[in-house]
């Protein structure tokens, strides 16, 4: 990470941390929760969003945010919250999960997805349905009702219809713009890059207020694969983690530079191994005047954000590229991504309710890293 995006980080604690007088007035065991979404991370161009486009985009990701903030809200689990972010987004058009999805070379649409608990590690997963309306649940179900983490294909579709899952026709998932993108992509002898100016999956974690975390991604994968191809979005560990020690994360982007840095997980690892009580001795004092005055909770912030900037910078340099969104237990939810945007809102019981689109849309606590 380059020094100038640790000042500015540095520099926005700075100004953001409550003082000693506010912390201490904040009631000690006063219950929070907190949800972060995404819908997608890659090359979006301000210049090409339509006013009516972005304001769709933005409207659809308040409705997600919204649905797991309302769970929350109520004293739900983190794991319902991070379902109900997820199905709105997965019944949108405007997403590359369920309904919207992107074609396969053979003109299907075959979808991923994975859940976790970061309570037990519980975890399921699913890859390659054609007829799950809802794929987070597919996966959800797998997690609870099988001795299983991941189904494929087939045997999946069997399972689900014994968990009485809703089902959805072929004609349910298309859309003429995906159609439409892969016949560009076959004409043109183009990668999927090409064609995909976003990498549309979606994601959600979310910490409850028992102090548990869950997260979920569900995936389309990318226009025109071929020979079965599976990203990160339902390989736990890569696409989807969970870890009450740790963090919740959940990923998109280029997914075998993900599976490859084994994203999710590795972030979460890394935080797990770095938490320690008090306050950490990083030698931030002598690169950051102020720094000492931070409590605990803000190192926490400042090391959770540091290390998903870290890790995705990992990423960047294999030539792979995306985003992630995090929570930590503390309640923290982060943004981290190293493409020029990434559909994202963040809700937490503090009152925040925000929802961003560009890199240059960088909210308190959010980094966007290009130059990694």
């Amino acid at each position: 990470m380059k020094k100038a995006m640790l000042a500015a980080l540095a520099a926005l604690f700075a100004l953001t941390a409550p003082s000693a007088a506010e912390e201490a007035a904040m009631p000690a065991d006063q219950p929070k929760w907190s949800i972060a979404i995404h819908g997608g991370a890659g090359t979006l161009d301000p210049d090409r969003m339509t006013p009516e486009r972005r304001a769709a985009y933005e409207a659809a990701l308040q409705e997600a945010l919204d649905a797991g903030a309302k769970v929350l809200a109520s004293g739900g689990s983190a794991m319902e919250a991070v379902k109900a972010a997820i199905i709105p987004m997965e019944n949108s058009p405007l997403f590359n999960a369920g309904k919207g999805a992107v074609f396969t070379w053979e003109g299907r649409n075959e979808l991923d997805a994975s859940i976790m608990d970061g309570r037990d590690r519980s975890a399921g997963a699913v890859t390659g349905v054609t007829t799950i309306k809802n794929p987070i649940l597919l996966a959800d179900a797998v997690r609870t009702e099988s001795e299983h983490v991941f189904l494929m294909g087939e045997g999946a579709e069997q399972f689900a219809a014994t968990q009485g899952i809703e089902t959805a026709p072929p004609e349910y998932f298309a859309t003429e713009a995906r159609r439409e993108a892969l016949e560009r992509m076959k004409a043109e002898a183009l990668s999927a890059l090409d064609v995909d100016t976003k990498f549309g999956t979606v994601g959600a974690v979310a910490l409850d207020m028992e102090g548990n975390l869950a997260a979920g991604t569900s995936t389309g994968g990318m226009t025109g694969k071929r020979w079965g191809r599976i990203g990160d979005a339902p390989v736990i560990g890569a696409g989807t983690y969970a870890d009450n020690r740790s963090c919740a994360v959940s990923a998109t982007g280029w997914g075998e530079y993900f599976i490859r840095v084994g994203v999710a997980q590795e972030i979460c690892t890394r935080l797990r191994i770095s938490s320690v009580e008090g306050k950490p001795d990083r030698g931030w004092s002598v690169h950051y005047p102020g720094v000492e005055n931070w409590t605990t909770d803000d190192y926490a912030e400042f090391d959770a954000q540091m290390t998903a900037d870290a890790v995705m910078a990992e990423v960047k340099q294999l030539g792979g590229d995306g985003g992630v969104i995090l929570v930590t237990p503390e309640g923290h939810a982060l943004f981290s991504f190293n493409t020029t945007g990434m559909y994202r809102g963040r809700a937490d019981s503090s009152g925040m309710r925000e929802v961003a689109i560009f890199g240059g849309d960088v909210e308190a606590g959010a980094s966007n890293t290009p130059d990694h």
